[in-house]
């Protein structure tokens, strides 16, 4: 492909914004994402696009700041008012735009191929947060009409409900596309009748090339009744998969070919798993048409979506003025990446449970609500840090500490503290008569103390264990002082009791576990930790504690002995 005059002259106008931004070179990379990002005709051609970035960018940098500044002043002077203007960073949620005595109807709209991750959570919160906020109507849409690419997972569908549920998101009413085919077909056969769609029978290389050339495929001026035919013969089952498409007429010349005559149905064979739909339909909607009938046919308001969509709406955007409808108020927002996590996809996540990398959707490695919750984050601090995080058009890149911050506020102040120790090592104590220790349940909030009885032995960590020497003293933490005198095996002798001693030769304070003991795994993001507690852990099943000096974490499960703990964070 070879750009045109335009095209460069976009190219050279963000290279000049990169370079006076910045006061220095322009970087390839980040003019290249602006030019794609505002040129959706050369997405498709990014070789191209790239060889000429990078020549563009080579010959700016042979510029100086001022030959930029003056540069770019001549090109897109509406680029330099917008680095000077300073823009407040998104916060919160802005207020829609409303009509008066409108009512307002959102909408989130899964597929449920896998369960609700924390980019699910996004849409869930913030469109319920903004129905809440205008006395409205929230609606969940499960977009289950792929039974083959993205085959719907039966259990997903309650786990959705249930997490909305969870985050206070509940709807108002729940809508399965798959139950709503034949309201779909009823569309179709009206865009064939009023000559706006028509079946094809290209190979997608075939309409590949019409569609690249601006060409009508040589069916498309083929008069209705040919195509009300053929549609007929479609949902009989009479053609075999990928022989048929219909497709939505649009205008065949349009800049972006992303746009030229979409599809809008395909013959999809495999059955659906929701037992009510089972073989019933052959043909199949596309998300674009399902989900542009829906969004009129509830009544939709306002729509968020990805920025990423921007071409959904344009498509849609034509079978809404076929039928002579106004499409809802859209607003877009950036795509939200967590450092923690590298790309999931939910069919990768799925093969790897199966083949045994993770133990189940609640892993806690994973992005999944289900995950989180075991962990025992709990829903306010979610909600809170979608709420915070807005909805804007820039992509954010965010830590899980944000969430992990917010959800310690919350779980600070009740939950208890108790002994943990990782890898634990054991340690014999000389001249140590049977003691009980009484450390606080919480340090602040007055809950009593717990009892730990303590005799010649006690664990500390692997860690702490390596760290010591022989002639070290150290405090072990509410109970008293030892000095080293064997590192091969672990041996202390008790050499007191008193605090001030720690202030005053600011003895180093580890963490201990006394013989009378539970053994703990702990499944972490990291892997499985596996330790020792103290003896009342056993009482907090179900419930958030803190391992002192270790982290927050959620006990899952007390048999015997035996406890499985969550860690949430530290």
């Amino acid at each position: 492909m070879t750009l045109t005059e335009d095209d460069v002259k976009t190219i050279e106008k963000f290279a000049f914004q990169n370079a006076v931004k910045y006061g220095q070179p322009p970087q390839a990379g980040a003019v290249m994402g602006k030019v794609m990002g505002t040129c959706a005709h050369l997405r498709q051609h990014a070789k191209d696009v790239t060889a000429a970035v990078q020549k563009v960018v080579e010959e700016v940098a042979a510029g100086t700041p001022e030959v930029w500044q003056a540069r770019l002043e001549e090109l897109a002077p509406e680029l330099i008012e917008e680095l000077n203007t300073k823009k407040e960073p998104d916060k919160g949620l802005k207020p829609l735009d409303v009509e008066e005595g409108q009512k307002v109807v959102m909408r989130f709209a899964p597929n449920p191929n896998g369960p609700a991750t924390l980019g699910s959570a996004r849409g869930m919160v913030i469109n319920s947060e903004y129905v809440k906020m205008y006395g409205g109507t929230f609606i969940i849409r499960f977009d289950d009409t792929d039974p083959q690419t993205k085959r719907p997972m039966l259990e997903a569908y309650d786990w959705y409900l249930d997490d909305c549920e969870w985050l206070g998101a509940e709807p108002d009413r729940v809508v399965i596309a798959s139950d709503r085919i034949p309201l779909y077909y009823e569309y179709a056969k009206k865009l064939i009748d009023m000559g706006k769609a028509y079946v094809c029978f290209c190979s997608g290389e075939e309409f590949k090339r019409f569609k690249d050339a601006s060409t009508p495929c040589p069916h498309r001026e083929l008069p209705p009744e040919e195509h009300l035919k053929h549609w007929h013969k479609m949902l009989e089952g009479e053609y075999e998969e990928k022989s048929a498409v219909l497709r939505i007429k649009t205008d065949i010349h349009h800049k972006d070919p992303a746009l030229r005559d979409f599809g809008a149905f395909r013959i999809v064979k495999a059955p659906h798993p929701r037992k009510e739909v089972g073989d019933k339909y052959v043909v199949w909607p596309l998300l674009d048409f399902e989900g542009a009938i829906e969004d009129h046919e509830l009544g939709m308001t306002h729509i968020i979506r990805g920025k990423d969509l921007m071409d959904s709406e344009k498509r849609q955007t034509y079978i809404y003025d076929y039928f002579g409808w106004t499409y809802p108020k859209t607003t877009h927002w950036g795509r939200v990446k967590m450092h923690e996590f590298g790309k999931f996809s939910t069919s990768s996540l799925r093969k790897a449970i199966e083949d045994g990398e993770y133990s189940g959707w609640d892993d806690p490695r994973l992005p999944t609500l289900r995950a989180l919750r075991r962990r025992g984050i709990l829903p306010e601090a979610v909600r809170k840090f979608m709420v915070e995080m807005g909805v804007g058009e820039t992509d954010v890149s965010i830590s899980m500490d944000s969430l992990y911050a917010e959800n310690r506020k919350l779980i600070d102040p009740i939950a208890n503290r108790y002994f943990f120790v990782p890898e634990p090592v054991e340690m014999q104590i000389e001249d140590c008569e049977t003691c009980v220790a009484k450390p606080q349940l919480h340090p602040i909030e007055d809950r009593g103390f717990r009892t730990i009885e303590v005799g010649s032995k006690v664990y500390v960590s692997d860690n702490d264990a390596a760290g010591l020497k022989e002639g070290d003293r150290v405090r072990l933490k509410d109970l008293f002082n030892v000095e080293v005198i064997s590192t091969n095996p672990l041996v202390a002798k008790h050499i007191g009791d008193s605090v001030e001693e720690i202030k005053k030769s600011r003895l180093p304070i580890i963490q201990w576990v006394g013989e009378s003991h539970l053994d703990v795994e702990v499944r972490s993001p990291d892997g499985i930790i596996n330790g020792y507690g103290e003896p009342d852990i056993s009482t907090q099943t179900e419930k958030m504690v803190q391992f002192e000096r270790f982290g927050f974490c959620r006990i899952e499960s007390v048999k015997g002995k035996n406890v499985v703990a969550y860690f949430a964070h530290k």
